[in-house]
């Protein structure tokens, strides 16, 4: 498999804190991989970086491309999308026309057309997402229509509508309920296999652990870890680090018969 992503000592700093302490993190065509770790690790600013919302040292690749120097929009157009701790969605807009403001780049002449009344084009790209995601049925409601876990849903949705080479999204679950984080993580799984590389970031360790082919776990800015979540899972330095002493015991032993690891972390 070659890589979509490639960050090499990635590195940030504010003033004389390391934020990011030389990450390795690589992502491959169709893989979900998870960034972990406890609040302060660094892993939402790890993706601010390669996004290019903040300065960092090192090198970042996009299809084998430098991203260096580029600014957020020049990022995005090359293909690298990214969703926020905070779904902001226009609420005076259908579900379909958020996706469609997201992927649609009209030509100088489609916009002088809509400034004269005319109707926008459909956006293709805004259905599929719609359909991966099992959320045809919502294109024409109002987010404020909608449930926290559909809102989310709805977020990913925009981002995936821009058809980026990698998808970032920075805590999809928080907030949402078991059932909803179940849910989120069955469609997720649903948007990897379907080709599109994403680099996942949450504290819900049942969502990271189920659905993810690769995992790296943050301490303080630095990788201690990385691996199949089966390895991650019985890693030494991250039950000490993150997962407390609870993730080593067998799923069996719980006595509701939930894996300890199923929960979310602190």
């Amino acid at each position: 498999m070659s890589a979509v992503l490639s960050a090499t000592n990635v590195s940030v700093r504010f003033g004389g804190v390391r934020a990011v302490n030389d990450v390795d993190l690589d992502v491959q065509e169709g893989q979900l991989v998870g960034l972990i770790g406890s609040n302060g690790a660094g892993k939402t600013t790890f993706v601010d970086a390669i996004t290019g919302f903040v300065g960092y040292s090192g090198r970042v690749e996009l299809d084998g491309h430098d991203l260096g120097g580029l600014p957020p929009h020049a990022r995005a157009r090359r293909g690298l999308a990214r969703t926020w701790q905070s779904t902001e969605l226009f609420d005076d807009l259908t579900v379909r026309e958020n996706l469609a403001v997201a992927a649609q780049r009209p030509s100088p002449l489609e916009l002088v057309a809509e400034l004269f009344g005319r109707r926008a084009p459909a956006v293709p790209a805004a259905d599929a997402a719609l359909e991966l995601l099992e959320l045809d049925w919502a294109a024409d409601a109002r987010p404020g229509d909608l449930t926290q876990g559909q809102r989310k849903l709805v977020g990913v949705a925009r981002a995936i509508a821009t058809e980026p080479r990698l998808l970032c999204l920075d805590e999809p679950a928080a907030g949402l309920d078991a059932h909803e984080s179940d849910e989120l993580g069955r469609r997720l799984r649903r948007v990897a296999d379907s080709g599109t590389s994403t680099l996942l970031i949450d504290h819900d360790m049942g969502l990271v652990l189920n659905i993810c082919d690769h995992i790296v776990v943050l301490e303080f800015g630095k990788v201690i870890a990385a691996g199949p979540p089966q390895a991650i899972r019985r890693d030494q330095k991250v039950i000490a680090a993150y997962l407390g002493s609870a993730a080593a015991e067998p799923p069996g032993d719980d006595p509701a018969g939930r894996d300890p690891t199923g929960t979310e972390a602190p």
